[in-house]
């Protein structure tokens, strides 16, 4: 299959990876929420060793990450795989 018709099949299921897409963000959230206090006056107060923690993650690129970094990025992305193995085997 050409690079342009895997595109095209990609971008025509566009909301089965969009609903992957905001199952992990939100996921994500919870577990961020899960971590922080609810003040008042609905604000989120966040630990400040996760805030350091995620403040160090975000500038390292990915083949600098640790090991188990690494591994936690690639779960991600295994949740997509069902959807893109789907699109591209109809």
């Amino acid at each position: 299959m050409k690079k342009e018709d895997i595109e095209q099949k990609l971008l025509a299921d566009i909301d089965k990876l969009a609903d992957v897409e905001h199952q992990r963000w939100a996921n994500w959230q919870s577990y961020m929420h899960s971590k922080g206090e609810v003040l008042a006056d609905g604000s989120l107060l966040l630990p400040p060793d996760l805030v350091a923690r995620w403040e160090k993650q975000i500038k390292t690129p990915y083949k600098k990450l640790s090991d188990d970094e690494k591994e936690s990025d690639r779960e991600q992305i295994r949740q997509y795989i069902p959807a893109i193995t789907g699109i591209l085997s109809s």
